[in-house]
């Protein structure tokens, strides 16, 4: 009996120590790209001495891999908390990695795999993010553009019609749910991060910006290859998939830094909304909180700056462009439904804003201009900003145009010949349902209350907007029987959100028509 409760308190001390051991970035089954630049930090759960702490790398002293000794922290934060920190580590020797950290009786084991590419077959990289693209946006986008007839569509999107397609696992190492930053981050980094975080392991520290960096791409072709970079967005240029290329930092909202670090770092074409916080706070429309004018030191540094189309336009025509920083709107840009049919949000002031597609056209114009090729990343970030407000028909009708910037983009690279990979991914989706259709014909059904008009099964049907223009775009919306697009993130009957361990759950239950209501 004695022995057996000698054996429980070993089990559950070990336990107890195995939840508070060291935490260490980059995490256990981090996949690194050999030669890229990374942070290498132990976060201890209390103070240790230094000489209580050994870390080895494959069995060896951690200082032969990393090639050098880390800062100790004795008491991070002022907290009885240790640390160590490495900054800027290589390793350019692919293979499997086993990393061991004791202190005292606690101790972590863990593996990080060291990667290399094959020999570089693509001489222009150009990524496109449809920022909580969902597979309904795409469907009612096919719909609308293409048109539908005898249960097929009239067309294909381009997105459709890439020759490869694979699912992406988005999770995050702090959750099964990521956000943009989070998402981002692992496409510019190759690493999982947190929410909130991009180009950084998000760790305890007070400071936001201190956390253990990661390599992004923008740094990676530019230090190895000389390739130019262009960002293009229709969000604020700040926001989190643009700023994910670029900024390393645990707090996506912190902009004013970001714009600091795309000032730092200096991509060659830089365009989106987003205009406050380069503007000095001084300034009317500023959101920045000192009175440094970003505008002006880009333009300083040799950018050619554009306020609007005509502008961008035209500074794309003069042959010595390299540099275009393009701001066009202070907040996010106007999405397609407003800039081209209604004309509403903020196109009064800003009229002149331009499309996605323009965007692309002027960014390939310049970025082909560098001997080296470039590294482009084109968001339509609009999509989840209207999605998030239910906007279904904006989202949309952006969904519609990020395809057309897919398929001019295509039409460029194949004049080319086959120098070109592009790329077309969702950051992260929405819980979109494409249902059926509303009809809203008074005449037929004057009395009907609104859910009643949802029609779905047979009597969904088939939507009439009008046939679209040249673009995919119908120019009327407010149609007589539209698509029934909802979000599916909440229940629309009682839930308990409990597991239903006594059977299959039956919301409904059938009137005198046999007919399934709700309760």
């Amino acid at each position: 009996m004695r022995a057996k409760q000698f054996t429980l308190t070993a089990f559950f001390l070990l336990t107890t120590l195995a939840a508070q051991a060291q935490t260490v970035y980059p995490v256990d089954q981090a996949q690194i790209l050999a030669g890229s630049r990374f942070d290498f930090k132990v976060e201890l759960p209390e103070r240790v001495a230094q000489a209580d702490i050994r870390i080895t790398v494959n069995g060896a002293d951690y200082t032969t891999a990393l090639g050098k000794a880390a800062t100790y922290i004795e008491k991070e934060d002022g907290k009885d908390q240790s640390a160590l920190m490495l900054r800027d580590v290589t390793l350019t020797k692919p293979g499997n990695y086993a990393i061991k950290v004791s202190a005292g009786p606690r101790a972590r084991e863990l593996s990080w795999t060291v990667y290399d590419t094959g020999a570089r077959k693509a001489r222009n990289v150009i990524l496109f993010i449809g920022d909580g693209l969902s597979p309904a946006h795409r469907a009612a986008a096919r719909i609308l553009s293409k048109g539908i007839s005898e249960g097929r569509a009239l067309g294909k999107l381009s997105i459709d019609d890439m020759p490869h397609m694979a699912l992406v696992a988005t999770a995050g190492i702090d959750s099964i749910i990521t956000d943009s930053a989070n998402a981002a981050s692992a496409y510019a980094t190759g690493h999982k991060s947190a929410v909130n975080a991009m180009g950084v392991y998000a760790d305890r520290s007070k400071d936001e910006f201190d956390d253990p960096k990661v390599e992004n791409i923008s740094s990676l072709v530019k230090g190895r290859l000389n390739m130019a970079v262009g960002i293009v967005t229709n969000t604020e240029i700040e926001d989190a998939t643009p700023a994910a290329m670029v900024a390393h930092t645990r707090r996506r909202a912190s902009y004013d830094r970001i714009v600091e670090q795309f000032f730092e770092q200096k991509p060659d074409v830089l365009m989106g909304g987003g205009a406050a916080n380069f503007l000095p706070n001084s300034a009317e429309g500023s959101k920045r909180k000192d009175d440094a004018d970003y505008i002006a030191k880009f333009k300083n540094a040799g950018y050619a700056y554009a306020a609007n189309a005509a502008e961008m336009k035209a500074a794309a025509k003069m042959p010595g462009t390299s540099k275009l920083l393009g701001l066009f709107n202070t907040s996010n840009m106007d999405g397609v439904l407003d800039r081209k049919i209604i004309k509403g949000g903020t196109v009064k002031k800003f009229p002149d804003q331009p499309d996605l597609t323009e965007q692309v056209d002027v960014a390939l114009d310049i970025l082909s201009r560098n001997p080296n090729g470039f590294f482009l990343m084109v968001e339509s970030g609009m999509i989840d900003k209207y999605a998030h407000l239910l906007d279904m028909e904006r989202a949309v009708y952006d969904t519609i145009m990020l395809d057309n910037a897919v398929a001019r983009t295509r039409e460029w690279a194949a004049k080319r010949g086959d120098d070109t990979l592009i790329l077309v991914l969702a950051d992260h989706g929405h819980p979109i349902s494409l249902v059926g259709t509303i009809d809203d014909d008074m005449t037929s059904a004057p009395n009907a209350p609104m859910r009643e008009r949802v029609r779905v099964y047979a009597k969904a049907g088939f939507p009439n907007y009008p046939k679209p223009d040249a673009e995919g775009y119908p120019a009327k919306i407010d149609v007589s029987r539209r698509l029934a697009m909802f979000s599916a993130s909440l229940p629309d009957h009682y839930e308990t959100y409990r597991p239903k361990l006594d059977g299959p759950n039956a919301p409904t239950v059938a009137n005198k028509d046999d007919a399934k209501v709700y309760e």
